[in-house]
């Protein structure tokens, strides 16, 4: 092996360890998530799933950031994952929730080449999760009547976000969307448009980094210049 390849290796195994430290998972869990990973990188040797730059920290930039997610919502069944794109966070979550009865997660996906790694990533793994290759406002339109939570990450600011989400937020859906260090005025241009019950919770993986959760949504009504319409939630 060459030492590049050795390099390689040891940075993946020293981030696997680290996510592992920061989103602890059953031993069935993490070889689910081996294989994930693997078939991950195999991928991007010829689709673009990840940013090259994280490949070698795809464990802790990717798997254990969408992982953080499932302790917000313990007893959510249903997943809903918008532009689900190299499987962040819905395969991840569906790796971490093989194991509990009743799971489904819903990847959402319209690009067909990730689509088809989509479907061949729940095959290697085995999880519960079903691939709609479809556009996110076809399948909103279509939508299963038993979800418990949307999510999307990396996939639009919050106002456009929340807008494409509103029809299944509005049905008592739990929102949970992952921001980073410019999440605060993401906020600020979402009261513009909805009222939005919410909290924010710490990433674990990026200290700039917020889990906005969305636990209720409307559309505003005409208000004076300057009123806030987000209405924050319990940390």
């Amino acid at each position: 092996m060459s030492r590049s390849g050795r390099s390689r290796s040891t940075d993946l195994s020293a981030d696997r360890m680290r996510t592992l430290e920061l989103t602890p998972v059953s031993r069935e869990t993490a070889e689910r998530l081996d294989r994930f990973v693997a078939l991950l990188l195999e991928w991007q040797k010829r689709t673009n799933l990840i940013a090259p730059s994280t490949e070698r920290t795809v464990w802790t930039r990717h798997v254990a950031d969408s992982l953080q997610l499932i302790a917000l919502a313990p007893y959510a069944r249903i997943w809903v994952d918008l532009g689900s794109g190299g499987g962040f966070p819905g395969v991840v979550v569906a790796c971490g929730l093989a194991e509990v009865p009743d799971t489904l997660v819903h990847l959402v996906e319209s690009n067909a080449k990730k689509a088809a790694f989509l479907r061949e990533a729940i095959r290697a793994t085995g999880v519960p999760a079903t691939v709609h290759p479809v556009r996110v406002e076809d399948f909103v339109e279509n939508a299963p009547e038993e979800l418990d939570v949307v999510t999307a990450r990396a996939v639009a600011p919050l106002p456009e976000l929340l807008a494409m989400a509103y029809p299944l937020l509005k049905r008592c859906a739990l929102g949970l969307f992952p921001k980073g260090q410019d999440v605060g005025s993401e906020l600020t241009d979402a009261a513009k448009c909805w009222k939005v019950q919410f909290s924010l919770s710490q990433s674990r993986t990026d200290p700039k980094g917020k889990i906005v959760v969305v636990r209720g949504i409307e559309p505003t009504s005409q208000k004076p210049a300057g009123t806030t319409q987000i209405q924050r939630g319990r940390p």
